[in-house]
């Protein structure tokens, strides 16, 4: 899932100590391996901008390939694993791709429609007839397609809570709540993207399939391609053997420290998969073959059919395109820009790109294929700095393109520097228009109790050591306190600070002093637009 507002930005409106490069014929032969493909000479100093990049935006570590004409270019490894420690990225190290998995989800269906097993138009209730969204003609006319393509009426991350951060809900508990979860637009009538529905996609896997939608993608996917290296959930705990990433981020939006593994078990079809840039290699050069790959015997096979990768790739969802961020990024703009089938589809100096964004707890990425050229990018990254992935993809890019060097390193910093600015300006907006010296209209136990969303469910509000202590029921990490900013308005500042999540919190009363309703919405501009506080409307549960 593109985990972060700024990611979303640099992804979707801007479109866009170092080891060597690994050739394909010197890693571990597999059923997808391919010959290795001269470097161009616009990419001789590679290895050096991928180093600068890391230190430019303060990233730990980063993975590359880059493959051209059925052959890998590149494969290479920036940087450390973790800070702190020695253990070097390299290209089998693996990373949490996120979003990048909703790709796998829709190959997944498309692999079933091939064997005539679902048709894509089917109805989702035909499917899973306990499906229900918060309207009765969308419950009604929602397609398999749609489950693919962000035009279903949700708003941008919406339901997103039920499992970001980690939930004790499961799957089925999670799609079973959006009947609950509002609808903010009609239906197939604009984008907004979302990750719940690709929950409902993975549900039809399991359903068509007979098999969960994990041992679907590893027997019919990572086996038939050889990708080895790759798993469809996150590690529960990373070995000192293991050659697996640690996630970082900016603490307070400041500070760039190691965060703790997440597992999202109850979405993983929506962004669950880790895997290395050596095995997504294998996954890009499938995808530019058509769905062909060669198994370990020297057979050629097909993992999906023509004609389905190119619904995959076609464009669904129209996207509007804004004006870049900074001037620097001019040339990035695209001319069209839409959603297929878990894909992006824009265009480059001419060339179509089909790619994805993925974001993760300190994991940001991007995959990015060119199928006129037959050219697929991938960068993983341990920070969540999309600016970084960014500046990698677009160099690589223009390599190929013959286009002028670019320092995209700079031309990201400059949109960097302006959405921070930004941001501090809505602070300074939010401080300006504060009552100073306001205080809570109620004695602090007046606003203690239990909340009830539709939704997501109980929030509850207790008093800790003559201080109100905010806890989601079902959300570990969504605990902190509450500090009065005015009247009846309060900032949740979670305890886990590497969260950027920090929340306004408005009690609105009725008119006997008693709280009627509960709003929340993100401080920072900078929030992981998954923190869809904005949703909830919290109302007290009766005593």
């Amino acid at each position: 899932m593109p985990r972060l507002r700024h990611l979303l930005a640099f992804g979707v409106t801007s479109f866009v100590v170092a080891l060597g490069a690994q050739a394909q014929d010197a890693a571990p032969a597999s059923a997808s391996s391919t010959r290795a493909s001269a470097r161009p000479a616009a990419l001789a100093d590679f290895d050096a901008y991928v180093d600068a990049t890391r230190k430019q935006f303060d990233v730990p570590g980063i993975a590359v390939a880059i493959v051209k004409d059925g052959g890998t270019v590149l494969e290479m490894g920036s940087g450390v694993r973790k800070l702190g420690e020695a253990a070097k990225v390299d290209a089998h190290t693996q990373f949490a791709i996120a979003s990048n998995t909703k790709a796998f989800t829709a190959a997944s269906l498309a692999i079933l429609a091939d064997e005539k097993k679902l048709d894509m138009n089917d109805r989702v209730i035909d499917r899973l007839p306990w499906f229900q969204m918060s309207d009765p003609y969308v419950t009604r006319e929602m397609r398999v397609r749609d489950l693919l393509a962000h035009r279903s009426g949700l708003s941008l991350g919406a339901g997103d809570l039920l499992y970001w951060p980690a939930t004790s809900y499961t799957t089925k508990e999670v799609v079973e709540r959006l009947r609950y979860v509002p609808l903010t637009s009609s239906f197939r009538a604009e984008y907004a993207y979302d990750n719940i529905l690709f929950a409902v996609a993975g549900l039809v896997v399991e359903q068509v399939s007979g098999k969960p939608w994990a041992d679907f993608v590893r027997e019919r996917i990572f086996q038939p391609l050889g990708m080895t290296e790759s798993q469809t959930s996150a590690p529960t705990s990373i070995g000192t053997g293991d050659d697996i990433a640690t996630g970082h981020a900016k603490f307070d939006f400041k500070d760039l420290k190691p965060v703790g593994p997440m597992s999202w078990s109850n979405n993983p079809s929506a962004g669950g998969i880790y895997s290395s840039v050596h095995d997504l290699s294998k996954w890009m050069n499938m995808q530019l073959a058509g769905g062909a790959y060669t198994d370990a015997s020297g057979k050629s096979q097909r993992l999906f059919s023509e004609k389905r990768q190119a619904e995959m790739w076609s464009l669904i969802t129209p996207i509007r395109i804004p004006e870049p961020s900074v001037p620097e990024l001019a040339s990035a703009k695209p001319n069209f820009s839409g959603y297929g089938e878990g894909w992006f589809v824009s265009d480059y100096r001419g060339h179509k790109l089909v790619w994805h964004t993925g974001g993760w707890p300190g994991m940001v990425s991007r995959l990015t294929l060119v199928p006129d050229l037959k050219l697929g990018v991938v960068v993983l990254t341990n920070q969540e700095s999309g600016a970084a992935f960014q500046a990698v993809t677009m160099r690589a890019l223009d390599a190929y393109m013959d286009a002028p060097k670019k320092d995209w390193n700079a031309a990201y910093a400059a949109s960097v520097k302006k959405m921070e600015g930004n941001a501090d300006d809505s602070m300074k907006k939010h401080e300006a228009a504060r009552a100073k010296g306001a205080k809570p209209s109620l004695p602090l136990d007046g606003y203690v109790g239990t909340y009830r969303d539709p939704w997501y469910g109980d929030v509850r509000v207790a008093k800790q050591g003559g201080r109100l202590v905010m806890t989601f029921r079902k959300t570990a990490q969504l605990t902190g306190t509450l500090e009065p900013w005015q009247h009846d308005t309060f900032i949740a500042h979670w305890t886990d600070r590497s969260l950027n999540g920090d929340a306004f919190v408005n009690f609105a009363l009725d008119p006997d002093g008693k709280v009627r309703e509960v709003r929340m919405e993100p401080v920072s501009p900078l929030t992981d637009f998954s923190f869809d506080f904005q949703d909830l409307r919290l109302t007290p549960v009766e005593k």
